[in-house]
């Protein structure tokens, strides 16, 4: 009887102590899944911040942030919006991945790119965008299309432009939740980390990682924000700095920054949390534009545009206390937006499918051993260009390698003892500026091989994802220049840029609608809408006669009648890719459509 109850002991000893142990292994596997947030703030330079050395902008959340961080000094990123929106999104150069410009049809990414929410969705997390996309308005590139289960943002590259919810003003505006426009309350980047934060709060519920691309707007123009943000900095302006609303932007920013921070230490989130900190190109607002340089750019030469280190060096924070990533550390390696994938690949213990040719470097291994760990012999290419035709080969172009930055293939300097890159020391170092334009030809020779070096980006019709598409003359594609505020169409502004990409899905009859209204703000296309939403323009007519659309070999022409806010046309069009071309034909001018609706019959 003795026996019978050691034995029942012993067994009932090993069964809790397995029991323990699977659940001591499950916690243990749950803390080697971290959630990620990554924070891409819009125009915002690497002088920017009061960590960074500004001895104005008081950002005191993200300044306690840096000293908690690893800070990667010497990161870099494309000199605009969408080229490195992209390059993080996929791991691939703007020139690889097709998405270099801001606008022009090169402002989306290519059809079935997979990206970096595709890689944390297939890994088990759930994902959530929320701010600004722009690689894309229409399917198969919007954010639900490539990854992201949630995606609450505004169209094109900001609040308020054309392509965006017609009267969207930063404050009250209407934004897409998941493609549907719904209404919200407040300024802009407190919906972005209000909603940020409850998609994370019902995550924890669900005991879910998540991956949150928070992607504000801000402080990119127009600089709108609430006087109390700016204030402080009115005094300033014109003097010390050059825009106190746009130190105000900040200034909102890390307010909202430390709301997060709070909020992840009262879930008890903050531990197992990667948290990034970073910008998308150099500052916009930052510095003043005609020569005096009012502001502080951390003495680095160039703004957003450029290709000087101003125009594509921005500050990068890191930090995740369970992955010992933390305490307020430098490291001076050379990094850029590609390595964003492998690095956190990497960190969380995902696997990257195969058919991602990722042209960044895991440095994951600098943030936790940065003594030990160097990255010799690495290279890094800043491409791109405002246009639909691809990047000049070496000029507009930067290549760069250890404190090395070539500009245009005949400008060499010295970073580290020239930062503003004044002293041009090409003749001296002649070998150093072979042996990186080698580089560089090494590099184009496998980037024009790709498909998506010469084919443009396009939007799907006939797909059941989306019944009907919208196409904007802020993405058409043409020899003028750019055309994207909604003061621009409300102004009757003309425009020569005319033609988009289409890839016909599934044969069939198509309805193409041309407008001078988007549907949100319907009105004759020879007159004004019948609302002015939030009193916010200056409406002006304009005198088309005609609308003429030419596609996949089809030219067609009607006359506009008075009454109409639309000119539509039914063509029947077979699979395949082809050019839409639609004018407005004003006399002997044309100009081309701003609005443009398809879909296919039922």
């Amino acid at each position: 009887m003795s026996l019978n109850k050691n034995i029942q002991l012993n067994y009932s000893s090993v069964f809790y102590t397995l029991l323990f142990l699977l659940f001591s292994v499950g916690v243990i596997t749950a803390q080697k899944k971290p959630n990620v947030i990554l924070i891409l703030t819009d125009d915002q330079g690497i002088g920017d911040l009061g960590c960074e050395g500004n001895p104005w902008l008081k950002t005191p959340n993200i300044d306690a942030f840096y000293k908690e961080s690893i800070r990667m000094t010497d990161f870099h990123v494309s000199p605009m919006c969408t080229p490195t929106r992209a390059a993080i999104m996929t791991g691939r150069y703007p020139i690889n991945n097709g998405a270099w410009a801001t606008y022009k049809g090169r402002d989306a990414l290519s059809k079935d790119q997979l990206t970096m929410a595709n890689v944390f969705k297939q890994n088990g997390y759930t994902t959530g965008l929320f701010g600004k996309w722009h690689l894309g308005d229409n399917y198969p590139t919007r954010p639900t299309d490539v990854g992201f289960d949630v995606a609450i943002h505004h169209k094109a590259g900001g609040v308020g432009e054309l392509s965006d919810y017609w009267g969207n003003s930063y404050f009250n505006d209407v934004y897409y939740v998941n493609n549907e426009p719904k209404p919200f309350e407040g300024y802009c980047t407190d919906v972005w980390f209000k909603e940020a934060i409850k998609f994370m709060k019902q995550r924890k519920k669900e005991d879910n990682p998540f991956f949150v691309y928070l992607a504000l707007n801000a402080p990119h123009d127009p600089w709108l924000v609430d006087e109390k943000y700016s204030k402080p900095y009115k005094k300033l302006e014109g003097t010390k700095i050059n825009n106190a609303n746009f130190y105000g932007m900040i200034a909102n920013i890390d307010e909202n920054f430390g709301k997060l921070q709070q909020f992840l230490k009262n879930e008890k989130l903050l531990e197992n949390t990667i948290v990034i900190y970073m910008s998308d190109n150099g500052t916009s607002g930052g510095i003043s534009r005609d020569g005096k340089e009012i502001g502080y750019n951390k003495g680095f030469r160039g703004i957003k545009g450029t290709k000087t280190e101003g125009g594509h060096r921005v500050p990068f924070f890191i930090r995740w206390p369970n992955g010992k990533i933390k305490g307020g550390k430098d490291i001076n390696e050379l990094a850029a937006h590609v390595d964003l994938i492998p690095t956190l690949a990497n960190l969380c213990q995902m696997s990257v499918p195969e058919k991602m040719k990722l042209d960044g470097v895991d440095f994951s291994k600098l943030l936790r051993h940065p003594k030990e760990e160097t990255l010799a012999n690495r290279s890094v290419f800043v491409h791109h260009r405002q246009d639909w035709r691809p990047p000049m080969d070496v000029n507009q172009s930067c290549i760069l390698k250890e404190n090395w930055r070539l500009v245009n293939g005949t400008e060499l300097y010295d970073i580290a003892k020239d930062p503003h890159q004044d002293n041009n020391v090409a003749g001296i170092y002649p070998d150093i500026v072979k042996q990186l334009l080698n580089q560089n030809t090494e590099f184009l020779n496998v980037s024009k091989k790709n498909p998506e070096y010469n084919e443009l980006p396009v939007n799907v019709i006939g797909n059941k994802s989306q019944p009907e598409i919208k196409l904007t003359i802020q993405h058409a594609i043409g020899e003028d220049g750019g055309i994207w505020k909604c003061e621009q169409v409300a102004e009757g502004m003309k425009n020569k840029n005319n033609t988009h990409a289409i890839e016909i899905e599934e044969e069939g009859d198509y309805l193409i609608s041309c407008c001078r209204w988007p549907k949100e703000c319907s009105g004759t296309i020879l007159g004004t809408p019948n609302e002015n939403i939030k009193n916010r323009f200056q409406y002006q007519k304009i005198r088309p006669s005609k609308v003429q659309i030419s596609i996949a070999n089809q030219i067609l022409e009607k006359e506009i009648k008075p009454t109409d806010e639309e000119v539509v046309f039914k063509v029947h069009l077979k699979r395949g890719k082809t050019l839409l071309r639609n004018d407005f034909i004003e006399g002997k001018e044309s100009y081309g459509v701003y609005y443009t609706y398809i879909s296919k019959c039922n």
